[in-house]
C-alpha cells in the first residue's frame, strides 16, 4: 500500500507541477509527461507511452487531461486517473481565476502582451519537438505501412485541408484493421 502512496503521491505532484508550467496547449504537456514518466521515472515504456497519447488524442476533451487520464489510470487504475486529473486541472483553474479578476488590466498592457508573444514561439518550438520525436519513433519503427500512414495524415491535412478528425478516424479504422489482419494472421498459422 505504500508503494502505490508513494505513486499517487509523485502522479499528483509531477501533473500539477506538468501543469502548472506548461503553456501552449496538450500538446505540450505531452512531451513532458513522456520525458517525466518514461525517461525519468520509467514507469511507462516509450512504446506504450505514444499508444497513451494516441487514446488521449483521439478521446473528446482537453489533451492535457485526457493524457493524465490514461497515464494516471496505467500507473494506479481509476484512483491514479482522479489523482492526475485533479492535479492537471488546479493550475489552470487558479490561472484563468486569477486573469479573469485582472482582465482589463492586463489586456493593453504592453509587457505582458510582449510576453505572450514570445511565449508563442517558444510554444511553436515545444510543438515542433514533439512532431519530431513521435515521427522519428515511427520511422525507426521501419515499418512501411506506419511511415505511409503518417505521411497521408500530413499531406491530407496540410496540403489537402482534410479536417483533423476524419483524418484520426481515418487512421484509427486503419490501425483497426491492422490488428484484424495481424490476429487473422496469426490464427491461420495456429
Amino acid at each position: 500500500m505504500n508503494d502505490k502512496k508513494t505513486v499517487l503521491t509523485r502522479l499528483f505532484f509531477s501533473t500539477l507541477y506538468l501543469s502548472a508550467f506548461t503553456f501552449g496547449g496538450g500538446y505540450v504537456i505531452v512531451t513532458l509527461l513522456k520525458k517525466k514518466f518514461v525517461d525519468e521515472y520509467h514507469w511507462i515504456g516509450e512504446d506504450e507511452m505514444l499508444d497513451l497519447v494516441a487514446i488521449a488524442q483521439s478521446a473528446p476533451g482537453a489533451i492535457a487531461v485526457n493524457g493524465a487520464i490514461v497515464v494516471g489510470y496505467k500507473l494506479a487504475g481509476m484512483l491514479g486517473a482522479v489523482v492526475a486529473i485533479v492535479a492537471t486541472i488546479i493550475p489552470p483553474f487558479l490561472i484563468i481565476s486569477v486573469i479573469s479578476v485582472f482582465y482589463e488590466a492586463f489586456r493593453h498592457n504592453f509587457i505582458v502582451s510582449q510576453m505572450l508573444a514570445g511565449m508563442q514561439a517558444g510554444v511553436g518550438a515545444v510543438i515542433a519537438s514533439v512532431v519530431w520525436e513521435m515521427g522519428a519513433d515511427v520511422v525507426h519503427s521501419r515499418s512501411a505501412s506506419s511511415m505511409a500512414i503518417m505521411a497521408g495524415a500530413f499531406a491530407a491535412t496540410c496540403f489537402l485541408g482534410v479536417n483533423v478528425v476524419a483524418v484520426v478516424l481515418v487512421c484509427a479504422g486503419i490501425g483497426v484493421l491492422r490488428v484484424l489482419l495481424a490476429r487473422r494472421k496469426g490464427g491461420a498459422g495456429q
